[in-house]
């Protein structure tokens, strides 16, 4: 690790104040740091709870103490390194919701207002639960992490362009109150010295045994003190959460007094030789000696063991939001029988991931006397050092025209500056638009409006965003966007790409488009719609709903085509309508549905014919297929006769209105060979020595003998 040189050799004097215990420490620095003394004193009453000072004088008179004994081997000491205790940190969680219906999140600064949102409102519910909140206590944020992110209340990994109707955002933040600091001060300004230097005491363990090159690592460091157990969270090549549990080595102290009947200073010492010897002998509060093992021991406050590392292993799983990759520990708590172990099981990791870590595991630091690597002064080594190299300083910017002075103790934003300035960061996009509500087919569909716009951030008079980094003597300059605009749409935005109906009619393709009513009066897509409008969207039902927009002419009744005479017998020719849905017979109350057939004829025609007259039942010809020089031909007889008056009609003749037919059968009579030469054509050949012959299925016969269907014939010149 490089530390940073001191231009000369002056003592660096370090206090770590803790609960039960103050430790003074000096270190040398020339190319390393060197420890050249220590000194500790115990409060002799409880002047300290969970790391915050209750009697001033009581703990300056401790500091007193310690800087006498330390003074008579060193000389004077007027400055010191102290660190605020993680355990004064206070965590707390909240959880924002933004209504995105109809405009999503799209760019990442707008995540980020949402999760400072979300930690202005952990500051305002840890000032709700302060017991002093008359006093308005600032609490500083030095940290924050997001739990998770929701659409709809479904955990999701980013908010960016995903759709939904409700976005949240859960975070985790860290808060150090001012009144921890100024207590500390006045508690050294009584015994006689001055602040040199300030830090935090996560900060302190983690930059003594976790560089920043490890830093990207999700390493848990655990200080197990008295009082407490401090965690600190790294990753991503930085400290990204601190959290603090109220149980600690007291505890498992409590559990051995209560199963041995001891009082509190001989169950302490108890507990320290558990880590030095195998056997241990104790004096009850009845005057018995007795010995046990060491095993006995530990299985007497097996429950409590299990429990203190159950409730840090819930508190790291709470601020880190998973299983870290490993856990250091440090403090004298750490040395609690079988904790490692219990504290591998509860997080899910090997044994080897849990590891206690003494002072032999800070680079570059040597002792001018044998001192035990023991990790209760692993924090007071790293405050001395930390609060050298890495105090905690104030930085001063202003915040539109406002002083704001800020713990400079991470990597501080526009975002920090602004929340420690008071500023409602909720506030500083515009209000969304009021939303409209309407229904449209009886059911309630909401118009929402637009989003507000960002707001306007200038950082030294150049624009700038919320996760900029800031520097002592900033302008920070913000202006609020403005409010979005009320919801607004016509019909036509309601209607999607299933709003219409597409039929098939006689072929065609139609879309027939729905019927509007607003209100209860036909209107126009175009139409705005108003807050509490009611919209129907009608499509036809039936295929009288669909003709009546086709402005095709239903009808199903018979039809008077027109009235002849047959034989003196009158005949009335009428047709009906012909209507089929998808090839089935159908009605014009049928139900229709999307891409649905309909055919609809009514049968009239341009003009009719004698053969539509005569009917399919009447023969009016014979026919059959016959041969002839290898070429299929179709021979047709008569065999009824039509006259018009006295004109002979064809078949294909065209009849009107009250015409007077007469139709007369003849006799049939059998297809003669002749009959082929009405239908072919044949050249005969020039020379005159040639003559017919006649093949009637490769047989010789005559032009007048009978043929019949299928017959091969055949016309052939040979000589004479």
């Amino acid at each position: 690790m490089n530390y940073l040189k001191n231009n000369n050799d002056l003592p660096i004097f370090a206090l770590d104040i803790g609960t039960r215990t103050v430790v003074g420490l000096i270190l040398h620095k020339n190319k390393e740091y060197r420890v050249v003394d220590i000194v500790r004193e115990e409060h002799l009453e409880r002047s300290m709870l969970d790391g915050q000072i209750h009697n001033v004088i009581a703990v300056s008179s401790v500091i007193k103490n310690v800087k006498r004994q330390l003074e008579q081997s060193h000389g004077p000491l007027q400055k010191v390194c102290v660190a605020a205790a993680g355990r004064s940190l206070k965590t707390q969680r909240a959880r924002v919701e933004l209504n995105i219906k109809g405009n999503p999140i799209f760019d990442q600064q707008a995540v980020f207002h949402l999760e400072l949102s979300a930690v202005q409102q952990a500051q305002f519910l840890l000032s709700q639960n302060n017991d002093d909140n008359k006093h308005k206590t600032t609490d500083y944020c030095v940290g924050y992490s997001v739990v998770e992110y929701q659409i709809d209340g479904e955990k999701i990994g980013s908010l960016v362009e995903q759709h939904g109707e409700i976005a949240a955002v859960e975070v985790i933040a860290t808060f150090l109150p001012r009144i921890v600091v100024e207590s500390l001060i006045t508690a050294l300004q009584k015994a006689d010295l001055e602040l040199e230097a300030l830090t935090l005491e996560p900060i302190a363990a983690i930059h003594v045994l976790i560089p920043p090159s490890m830093r990207r690592l999700n390493v848990a460091l655990v200080d197990i003190g008295a009082g407490t157990s401090d965690i600190a969270i790294t990753n991503s090549g930085t400290v990204v959460a601190y959290g603090m549990v109220p149980v600690a080595g007291d505890e498992i102290t409590e559990a051995i007094s209560d199963q041995f009947l001891l009082d509190f200073p001989d169950a302490e010492q108890l507990k320290r030789d558990l880590s030095l010897h195998n056997n241990v002998t104790l004096t009850d509060i009845l005057g018995f000696e007795t010995e046990y093992s060491r095993e006995e021991v530990v299985q007497q406050i097996d429950s409590s063991i299990d429990d203190l590392a159950k409730k840090i292993s819930e508190e790291i799983l709470q601020l880190n939001g998973n299983y870290p990759k490993a856990v250091m520990l440090v403090g004298g708590g750490s040395m609690t029988p079988k904790l490692p172990e219990k504290l591998a099981s509860y997080l899910n990791l090997p044994p080897n991931r849990v590891a206690i870590r003494g002072i032999d595991a800070i680079q570059g630091l040597t002792f001018a006397q044998k001192i035990e690597s023991t990790p209760e002064l692993v924090t007071p080594i790293g405050i001395a050092i930390a609060a050298k190299e890495s105090p905690v300083q104030y930085i001063s910017i202003l915040v539109n025209e406002k002083p704001v002075r800020l713990f400079d103790i991470k990597e501080l934003t526009i975002g920090d500056g602004l929340l420690t300035s008071g500023l409602d960061i909720s506030t500083l996009y515009g209000k969304p638009g009021l939303a409209k509500m309407v229904k449209v087919n009886g059911r309630v569909v909401t118009i929402p409006g637009q989003h507000g716009s960002a707001p306007v951030i200038k950082r030294n008079g150049k624009l700038a965003d919320l996760s900029e980094q800031i520097s002592h003597g900033d302008v920070i300059e913000v202006v609020s966007g403005n409010d979005g605009e009320n919801g607004e749409a016509t019909i036509r935005d309601l209607l999607d790409d299933s709003s219409s109906l597409k039929i098939f009619f006689n072929e065609s393709e139609y879309e027939i488009e729905p019927v509007l009513y607003k209100n209860g009066k036909l209107t126009s897509p175009t139409t705005l719609l108003e807050d509490r409008d009611t919209v129907e969207i009608q499509f036809p039902k039936t295929i009288k709903d669909v003709f009546k927009q086709l402005h095709v002419t239903l009808t199903q009744e018979e039809i008077n085509l027109l009235r002849i005479y047959i034989n003196g017998v009158e005949k009335v020719l009428t047709t009906t309508p012909q209507l089929t849905l998808n090839g089935q017979s159908a009605t014009s109350e049928s139900p229709v549905h999307n891409g649905d057939y309909i055919e609809y004829s009514e049968g009239k025609k341009e003009c009719y014919l004698v053969k539509d007259i005569l009917g399919s039942d009447l023969v009016y010809e014979t026919k059959i297929e016959v041969a002839f020089n290898g070429e299929k031909v179709q021979l047709v007889k008569d065999v009824v006769k039509v006259l018009r008056g006295e004109e002979k009609l064809s078949f294909s003749s065209q009849i009107f209105n009250g015409d007077n037919l007469t139709v007369i059968k003849k006799e049939a009579t059998p297809f003669i060979f002749q009959d082929v030469f009405a239908v072919v054509t044949v050249e005969r050949p020039n020379t005159l020595n040639k003559r017919p012959l006649i093949l009637r299925n490769e047989e010789e016969t005559t032009f007048s003998a009978t043929i019949e269907h299928g017959d091969n014939l055949a016309l052939k010149w040979v000589s004479r």
